[in-house]
């Protein structure tokens, strides 16, 4: 940690180094900060009396298309009292994104619907589109009481019948959720759901489920919200805009008919059809409940997004939310170009692809450009890890291997993790297993962050050896069907991590001195993902970011999410169906990790945090992820930020269930 420091503040090149290496490490390196942000007020007194709005929308409130503000803004709006201080109306948030594979850049924008959310420091449970929230004293029964007169974008009551619409007519069509979602369910026993009144809704559960209220913040199945799952194919989240969607649907509209729809607009089917009617990211006609509304898609050179007049949050001035008038975010060819960019100052607020390599020159251009650098340091063990696919087919013979934990652990010791860092992380991380970080209490302590984690050449040929890989005349392994050189592949998606395909690279060449060939094989985001989702990858190179939190994001962890992941996506459809599809898990110890993981939501927090350390034992135990380096802000944790951007705070909670960057509630940022 200290060499950390003192690299962090050798790169500052500021005044007065010496003084702040004495007194202050990290934070007084002026790129780490500490981590703030705006308050959510909940008090009914708190409520401004009269409320006002963006210039543009009061053009057309007189002009007859659009009621008054004190019309369009909830009962129970919500009341944000700004980080530091009342903003002005105005401006466009310019950012950059990788093309259409790159959903989760805007998904993180309209993180605004999500049921609940965290506080700045990603622990604390905080309202957003859920004013309030009771769990039973047994755990069977959660509450949820809405916030009353919250409206669509396009001006329509949203209530408790659009929860119910998704319950009924979406999560129970199979069509639309082939797999159900394990999140709705407590120890693999499904829950349902039931409208109280117009402004309650109720989830009831034969056992108890203490964990949904924390799923509901989450970025899960429940907790993800409507923009980030019911978009590129999926119909999770847990309502959806009924007034709009319905007629998409063969129950109000005949089969014939939805047919003829979907082919006049280029779909084989009503499915299709109906998927791109609620992908807020191509269809503009979708409502959404966000900040922002999506007016020109991603399939463009520019993704634009324009305020929401009838967003629910205000100041404490009354001014209704957003500040910003528009999000335009312009097309880089690949994230090489998204940094040049970055460092010329043409970003207003850039994390995303922003490369931690980069840090010297960015700080060198931040006079010049005019944009500030902060630093946001992760809770991840893993920023780059190696995971090997379980029910990979496409070759028996390597196949076979991937599903031996003698053969993953070899791979694991064969590697130069301290190599890596101080190429590609400038020595600022912390090599070692994909555990989360020391002070996380789902930790199972530091002695699991070395184990099978370390540079031991030797041992990884004896374990080879000990399964019975014999080389050839060169040293390299041989396959046991045929007799030629065993190759390996690692597949890495052209995405957030610039310098992902040099590190596969390196890995590579540690890898031969052991006696493994591989080779690196890049492709773009999309088919990674299609690939991925297939389980037609050997080995996929990915972050673990977010598994610090294990039940919020557990996909890079173990095979539990049905959505898609990089362990084995049979094993995730298995453990998602209760066993009704995908594949059972062959290795005992899998079995083990998914039965914790499913008695994890009856369990109050003391004794899920003690769950949780057990499955990250055998998680390490079984090397189902190879954790490289982690513990840094190489993850979205560089931040460009304009200087004349204010209300940002100085340091953000980057895990994923906070959804950076809105873990800073963009909502409340202004240009001075």
């Amino acid at each position: 940690m200290r060499r950390r420091e003192l690299g962090l503040l050798a790169l500052a090149g500021w005044a007065g180094q010496a003084a702040a290496q004495s007194s202050g490490g990290f934070h007084d390196s002026g790129l780490v900060g500490t981590l703030e942000g705006p308050k959510i007020l909940t008090d009914p007194a708190q409520r401004p009396k009269q409320f006002k709005e963006a210039p543009s929308l009061a053009e057309q409130v007189r002009a007859g298309k659009l009621p008054p503000v004190e019309q369009r803004l909830p009962e129970d709006v919500m009341v944000i009292q700004p980080l530091r201080s009342v903003g002005k109306y105005g401006g466009t948030w310019r950012r950059g994104f990788i093309g259409p594979g790159d959903r989760e850049n805007g998904n993180r924008l309209m993180s605004a619907d999500k049921p609940l959310f965290f506080d700045a420091s990603g622990t604390e449970l905080q309202p957003c589109l859920v004013r309030d929230w009771e769990v039973s004293e047994d755990g069977r029964r959660i509450v949820l009481h809405l916030r009353r007169g919250l409206r669509w974008s396009d001006g329509t009551p949203c209530t408790a019948d659009d929860w119910l619409f998704w319950f009924n007519e979406l999560y129970s069509n199979a069509d639309l959720v082939p797999a159900p979602a394990p999140e709705l369910a407590s120890n693999g026993k499904p829950g349902r759901m039931v409208k109280v009144d117009d402004a309650t809704v109720a989830f009831e559960f034969a056992e108890p489920y203490f964990l949904f209220p924390q799923m509901l913040a989450g970025d899960t199945l429940v907790g993800g919200g409507q923009t980030r799952l019911q978009s590129d194919g999926r119909t999770y989240a847990l309502y959806a805009p009924a007034h709009y969607l319905r007629q998409y649907l063969p129950k109000h509209t005949s089969v014939e008919e939805l047919t003829r729809q979907a082919k006049a607009a280029g779909f084989g089917n009503w499915v299709e059809h109906f998927k791109y009617k609620s992908d807020w990211c191509l269809n503009r006609e979708l409502p959404t409940l966000c900040a922002w509304r999506m007016v020109q898609p991603i399939n463009t050179q520019l993704w634009v997004l324009e305020r929401n007049p009838y967003y629910y949050a205000v100041d404490t001035e009354g001014q209704q939310l957003p500040y910003i008038d528009r999000v335009q975010m312009t097309l880089a060819e690949n994230p090489e170009v998204v940094n040049l960019r970055a460092v010329a100052g043409e970003y207003d607020y850039q994390e995303r692809f922003i490369d931690l390599g980069k840090l010297p020159v960015l700080i060198e251009n931040q006079d010049r450009s005019g944009y500030r650098v902060h630093l946001d340091l992760g809770f991840n063990g893993a920023d780059s890890a190696l995971y090997p696919t379980l029910t990979y087919t496409d070759d028996a013979e390597i196949g076979k291997w991937l599903r031996n934990a003698d053969f993953r652990r070899a791979l694991a010791l064969g590697i130069d993790r301290e190599q890596l860092n101080q190429a590609f992380w400038l020595g600022l991380g912390t090599p070692g297993s994909v555990i989360p970080e020391a002070s996380m209490p789902e930790s199972p302590g530091e002695e699991w962050r070395s184990k099978w984690s370390t540079h031991d050449p030797a041992q990884a040929g004896r374990l080879l050896d000990k399964i019975g890989l014999k080389k050839d005349r060169e040293g390299f392994r041989l396959r046991g069907d045929n007799g030629q050189r065993l190759r390996l592949e690692i597949a890495v998606a052209q995405t957030l991590s610039p310098t992902w395909p040099q590190q596969a690279e390196m890995v590579v060449q540690h890898w031969r001195k052991i006696g493994i060939a591989a080779d690196v094989k890049v492709m773009e985001r999309s088919l990674w993902y299609t690939r991925a989702y297939s389980d037609q990858h050997q080995i996929a190179l990915w972050t673990n970011n977010g598994t610090e939190s294990l039940y919020l994001f557990p996909r890079y962890a173990l095979p539990v999410d049905p959505l898609g992941g990089v362990i084995s996506n049979a094993y995730a459809a298995w453990y998602g169906s209760n066993g009704e599809r995908g594949q059972a898990p062959a290795e005992p110890e899998m079995r083990r990790a998914f039965e914790l993981m499913r008695a994890a939501t009856s369990q109050k927090q003391e004794q899920r945090n003690e769950t949780a350390k057990e499955i990250w034992k055998l998680v390490v135990e079984q090397q189902w992820g190879i954790g490289l380096v982690g513990l840094s802000p190489a993850f979205m944790g560089v931040r460009v930020v304009n200087r004349t951007l204010q209300n940002v705070p100085a340091r953000t909670a980057i895990s994923q269930h906070c959804r950076t960057p809105w873990g800073g509630h963009p909502e409340q940022w202004y240009f001075s």
